[in-house]
């Protein structure tokens, strides 16, 4: 007999992923599924484990991927096939989110909820802007509306002589970019004057965000010629006049920049996080994903040496070996007997996480180099290397220790496979205004050529900045008919965001 399942209502907080809340990640660590919504940030679905089922179920203005009843029947599908369920929902998902309506449904259909509250945009998008949403002296109060896309629908239920005599309060408007100049309409008609501070945040908490400062009496002008877009709020209230004396314009070198990464997520969060710091808003669309492989073969064999070399150029070796080492009940002081060779910063810092320096690291972090430095430094007649690897790695170290004499051992830990884009990241994909793209190796250029198909992709690259990490990974992209804007310096995932900062200040200048 199946468990019946349980569903979290998650607010995800209105964009950055970082407003998450700690309930809401320990949720989320423990569920099996998730049901997510367009305005999620993509980087809290694709660092979950690949165990965990997506389902998109996101809205966009005059677009519906599932309607709300086949959201209701989706969840309690899900609870009854015995699912813990994350329902990510942009913001608060009481707060003009309809999480009401699906937790009223699932309780009535014996389903156990839980619901974890999020940062709804009518305060992180108002702090983020600079504007307070109460301040002693101008605003007492705060009211939250929604001015819902279809016009009169939702209108016609809001309190206008209320509102309209407002005073020494805040209103916050949601979901309101086309009937704005219908609501600045209604409320000076109303009587509130035409000089009252206004202001509409577009994309509130994301890197790309813009705010409009006005005038009741202009705001919808403005937001007119400014050509914004959904997300976005309105502010009414003397409180927007405070945004000055608050909010400090730092010079982000990517501010207003669109930054796709194509690094698997669970390796990305850290990069992520520094291409945020630098103002970008970042897009996480992995092409590739990976997980670990046992070779029972190259196992046994492995576990016969006494001693040799261990070489890993990256990080994802590292951690699958040592996965692997440790399942099957490997002892480190076996480790002891071996020499290690690496490649990259992010390698050695891995390495340094079980507690292992690195004893050789070439001058340049490619293969090629690995290979020659390690051969002409070193005698390797019968000396043991095990070449620590996933299944695309090319065979440049095993054939040049080879022919220097060496016992190679290419030991398979992890397989390299394209990722799959659910609907919400195929949507993103499209919607989005992408300033520049980031390969991190050649299977993430391959993974993506993979996913949108050749024609596709050659009309995206000639069309978007393309950061390479390499020369190898800028070869492969040549020979998908691409050309890189701009190749790292440094190899690394650092190098790339270094290229990514260098790349648009000379496009400035």
């Amino acid at each position: 007999m199946t468990t019946i399942g349980k569903v979290f209502l998650i607010g995800a907080g209105p964009g950055d992923p970082g407003l998450i809340t700690v309930k809401a990640k320990e949720a989320l660590a423990g569920c099996d599924a998730v049901v997510y919504d367009r305005l999620v940030s993509l980087e809290l679905v694709v660092t979950l484990p690949r165990r965990v089922k997506r389902y998109y179920a996101g809205k966009s203005a005059g677009k519906h991927s599932l309607k709300q009843s086949q959201i209701n029947e989706l969840l309690l599908k899900l609870a009854k096939e015995g699912h813990t369920i994350a329902r990510l929902k942009g913001g608060d998902p009481f707060v003009f989110g309809r999480g009401g309506e699906e937790a009223v449904f699932l309780r009535g259909n014996g389903i156990d909820v839980e619901v974890i509250p999020g940062v709804t945009a009518g305060i992180a998008g108002l702090a983020y802007a600079g504007i307070p949403l109460t301040h002693r002296g101008k605003s007492a109060y705060a009211i939250f509306i929604t001015a819902h896309e279809a016009p009169g629908k939702e209108l016609s239920d809001l309190p206008w002589e209320l509102l309209s005599g407002a005073e020494k309060g805040t209103i916050v408007g949601y979901m309101g970019v086309k009937t704005l100049p219908e609501v600045t309409e209604r409320l000076i008609a109303g009587g509130m004057d035409e000089e009252t501070p206004a202001a509409v945040i577009e994309r509130g908490t994301l890197g790309n965000q813009s705010v409009i400062i006005g005038k009741l009496g202009n705001i919808a002008l403005k937001a007119g010629e400014a050509g914004v877009k959904p997300p976005a709020l309105f502010v009414i209230g003397e409180v927007v006049e405070l945004r000055d004396s608050i909010i400090v314009e730092e010079d982000k070198p990517l501010a207003g920049k669109t930054i796709m990464v194509t690094r698997p997520g669970g390796q990305a969060a850290e990069i992520y996080h520094k291409l945020r710091k630098l103002g970008a808003e970042v897009l996480a669309l992995p092409t590739i994903a990976t997980e670990g492989y046992l070779d029972n073969e190259g196992w046994k064999r492995f576990e016969r040496l006494r001693g040799g070399w261990l070489i890993f150029t990256s990080e994802n070796g590292v951690k699958y070996f040592f996965q692997g080492f440790l399942r099957e009940g490997g002892d480190f002081r076996r480790i002891a007997k071996f020499s290690i060779a690496s490649i990259g910063a992010g390698t050695e810092k891995a390495l340094k996480q079980y507690g292992f320096k690195t004893d050789f690291v070439p001058s340049k972090y490619t293969v090629n180099t690995l290979a020659e430095e390690l051969t002409s430094e070193y005698e390797w007649k019968g000396v043991n290397a095990v070449r620590v690897r996933g299944n695309l790695g090319d065979d440049i170290i095993e054939a040049a220790l080879e022919k220097a004499g060496a016992k190679v051992l290419p030991l398979e830990v992890y397989l390299t496979f394209t990722a799959e884009w659910d609907e919400g990241m195929r949507a993103a994909f499209a919607e989005a205004e992408i300033d520049a793209v980031t390969f991190s190796s050649g299977s993430t250029v391959a993974g993506l050529v993979e996913i949108l198909g050749e024609a596709e992709f050659q009309c995206f690259i000639e069309s978007t900045a393309v950061i390479s990490i390499g020369p190898v990974t800028s070869d492969i992209l040549r020979q998908a008919g691409g050309e890189p804007a701009i190749e790292a310096k440094v190899h690394t995932m650092e190098g790339v965001i270094d290229a990514v900062v260098e790349y648009f200040r000379e496009d400035k200048e």
